[in-house]
């Protein structure tokens, strides 16, 4: 593999931005691939894969080159060699790059790769929490997968087209992608490509949505024609599956306390072609306490600590902070009780996070149950979707009735 300098120079800055200026990494790769028009896509491939590999093992790498944050460049360029020594590349006689012990490298790695925490590449209390939580063999496992970049998958926008002339669409213009049994929307990519420059997308064919994130509307059990309230909408990606599984008849009310989430949501509903979609920030309790028992159905994908798509967000694991699922489950704790006073009698909800800790899951759903706002509700059913096992993005999601 011949090295092109300018490429390895772009992934130190990417490095440099994510670890000291604490960027977030798909920000941030977005950002850098702009640096150079005449980059084709092996060139970007290369940039981004590399990047996103050495945010993911951070810890691996720093420990082995021993290098401590802040990072200076030539601890970044230590630790890039040790990517590109672990990786069996030749490193190039480059003045950024010192005499790089290759045989201790790999008697390192050896070793460390004998520890969890460092295979795997997590802070020490991440590893102990998911392993307190899980079990030593789910976790060990999960942490795995976790690990593994996520495929690209693809869902069919149901208003506009079907999957099967979606494929063809998207094999005309050289891209394959096949379906993925028991889901029905969705279609996974053969090898990875920049969909976003696709007819088919600017046509709104489809959205790019883990399959695991296109279970959740599903479980809501949505009929067209329906009041639905989807009160996380952030930038939409389950309010556009609502509005297509909706057939865009009834009203869709997407609430976020984020306006410039809802200002992309609704870019994104003109080209997919929704309509019956209707944006109202949350800049106070009014917002919601209007809708108190008004809707058939009501979606919480609560905000989490997301270590259920840590494939997507590598750098998500070093940005967290110990208090955080403490501060996490107060606010879903919160939400639920919150929230879910919008269902009607007789109507439907569900709860959905992108974690795998029972503590923002099932322990909560149990919590909210045992509560004053939760005594008219019943446990339809819930379902615990781990990487390890399904392949896609950790999350869990419980539906649950109000009685009339």
């Amino acid at each position: 593999m011949k090295l092109h300098r300018n490429l390895v120079f772009a992934v130190i800055d990417a490095l440099n931005l994510i670890f000291n200026e604490n960027e977030y990494a798909d920000k941030v790769v977005q950002k850098v691939l702009k640096f150079d028009k005449r980059w084709g896509s092996r060139d970007r491939g290369f940039i981004a894969e590399t990047t996103y590999e050495m945010v993911r093992y951070k810890r691996l790498y720093t420990e082995i080159a021993e290098v401590k944050a802040p990072f200076s460049r030539p601890d970044l360029f230590r630790m890039w060699a040790v990517w590109a020594v672990l990786k069996g590349i030749k490193l190039p006689d480059w003045k950024q790059i010192e005499p790089t012990p290759e045989r201790r490298i790999k008697g390192k790695f050896d070793e460390l790769s004998q520890i969890r925490k460092f295979r795997e590449a997590v802070p020490d209390w991440i590893d102990e929490l998911g392993e307190k939580a899980l079990g030593d063999k789910l976790w060990t496992e999960e942490l795995a997968k976790l690990n593994e970049p996520a495929e690209v998958i693809l869902r069919t926008n149901t208003l506009k087209t079907d999957k099967e002339t979606l494929r063809k669409a998207l094999l005309d213009e050289n891209i394959v992608a096949e379906p993925i049994r028991g889901y029905p929307s969705a279609l996974k990519l053969v090898e990875r490509a920049n969909v976003f420059v696709t007819q088919a997308f600017k046509n709104g064919m489809f959205e790019v949505q883990d399959a695991s994130s296109q279970l959740v509307s599903d479980f809501l059990d949505i009929e067209p024609g329906q009041r639905v309230v989807d009160t996380c909408a952030g930038a939409g990606g389950k309010s556009l599956h609502l509005a297509a599984l909706m057939e865009n008849k009834g009203q869709l009310i997407s609430m976020d306390i984020y306006g410039s989430k809802l200002k992309e949501l609704k870019r994104r509903a003109r080209r997919n072609g929704a309509h019956n979609i209707e944006v109202r920030e949350i800049d106070s309790t009014k917002v919601y306490k209007k809708l108190y028992g008004s809707a058939d159905r009501v979606l919480i994908d609560a905000p989490c600590t997301g270590l259920g798509v840590l494939r997507r967000n590598p750098d998500s694991k070093w940005k967290m902070q110990p208090g955080f699922l403490d501060k996490i489950v107060k606010t879903q704790h919160e939400i639920i009780r919150n929230y879910s006073k919008i269902v009607k009698p007789g109507g439907k909800m569900v709860y959905a996070t992108c974690s795998i800790l029972p503590q923002e899951n099932s322990h909560q759903v149990q919590s909210f149950l045992k509560s004053e706002e939760g005594k008219d509700f019943t446990l339809v059913k819930d379902k615990k979707i781990y990487a390890s096992k399904s392949g896609y993005d950790g999350f869990y999601m419980a539906l649950l009735e109000k009685s009339i």
